[in-house]
This record gives C-alpha cells, structure tokens and sequence, in this order.
C-alpha cells in the first residue's frame, strides 16, 4: 500500500502544535516549581500554615497538568524544552524569593503568571480549534483552572503586595520571554 503525500502545510501543523505541547509542558513544569519554592518557604514560618495549605493546593492541580504534557510530550513524540533546568532554578527561585517578600507577594506572583497563561491558553485555544479537538478541549479546561487559581490569589490579597505593579509587570515580563523561548528551545 502506497502512502498518500501529506498535505500542504501538514508538517507546519504538526510543527506547530508539537510547539503548544512543549511550551505548555514547560510552562507547567515552571508553574510547579514556583509553587514548591513558595511552599518551601511558607512551611518553615510559624503561623503560615494556611497559605503553605493554599500554595499545596495550586501546586497539586499544576502537578496534574504537567502530567498530562508529560503524557503528551511522550504519546506524540514531542522534544521537550532544552531549558527545563534553567526553569526548574528560576521557577523555584521565584517562588521563594516571592514567598520570602511575604503572603501578598506571593500571591502577586501567582496572580501574574496565571494571568499570562490563561491569555497564553486562550490564544492556543482559538489557533486549535477544527485542528486538534482533543488538545483544544484539554487547554481549554486547564485555562478554567489557571483563572481559579489567579481568582484564588486575587482573593488572598495579591494587589496590596508591596511594589505590586512593578512586581507583576517583572513577573508577566519573565513568562512571556520563558514562553517564547520554550517554544523553540
């Protein structure tokens, strides 16, 4: 049996989506790590019981994520990110340093990269839609997630973090760069 040439731009399309699927891996392998640095931070202070509680949480529903990318990257044969331990250091750092600046700076943190992610989600959504139903449905229901998860750390007081503006800004800057150079590295 003779296989049919594949059609114009096929192999863009699987060039693309094979793309989304490593930079979403990274973006939730990052997403992991900041939590554990936030974690890691807020478990060794007497009376932030809760927020280390929270931080458990949204690290839990991140490490789901990630292991579905990790299924993904493996099922379609997709290389991962060549900067998985630059992010795995910057994340944790992050996190950490976020953590150390106190409750509201951490959550300004989670606030800024869920924001970041769920525009990045959005933005896949539409560009999969009639292309990849599966992964489509799969980023869509993760982006709902992220928006919980900013909504959380809105609620827990992410705005009255000190220097927030300029905090968020640096935070939304560094996602959107680690994005862009996940995709292709």
């Amino acid at each position: 049996m003779r296989r049919r040439p594949a059609m114009p731009g096929a192999h863009e399309e699987a060039a693309r989506i094979a793309e989304m699927i490593r930079v979403d891996h990274a973006g939730e392998f990052g997403a992991v790590q900041i939590y554990r640095g936030q974690k890691a931070v807020f478990e060794r202070i007497a009376g932030k019981q809760h927020a280390a509680r929270l931080i458990a949480e949204m690290e839990a529903g991140e490490q789901e994520h990630l292991e579905t990318f990790d299924r993904l990257i493996a099922e379609r044969n997709v290389r991962p990110t060549l900067m998985a331990p630059v992010w795995r250091i910057a994340g944790f750092g992050l996190g950490a340093a976020t953590a150390l600046m106190g409750e509201k700076a951490a959550h300004a943190c989670t606030e800024a990269v869920e924001e970041v992610i769920e525009k990045h989600y959005a933005r896949q959504g539409e560009a999969l839609e009639g292309v990849d139903e599966d992964l489509r449905e799969l980023v869509d229901r993760f982006r709902e997630e992220e928006l919980a998860h900013r909504d959380t750390a809105v609620e827990q007081g992410a705005h009255g973090a000190l220097g927030y503006p300029v905090l968020s800004a640096l935070i939304k800057l560094g996602c959107r760069a680690a994005i862009r150079i996940s995709e292709k590295i």
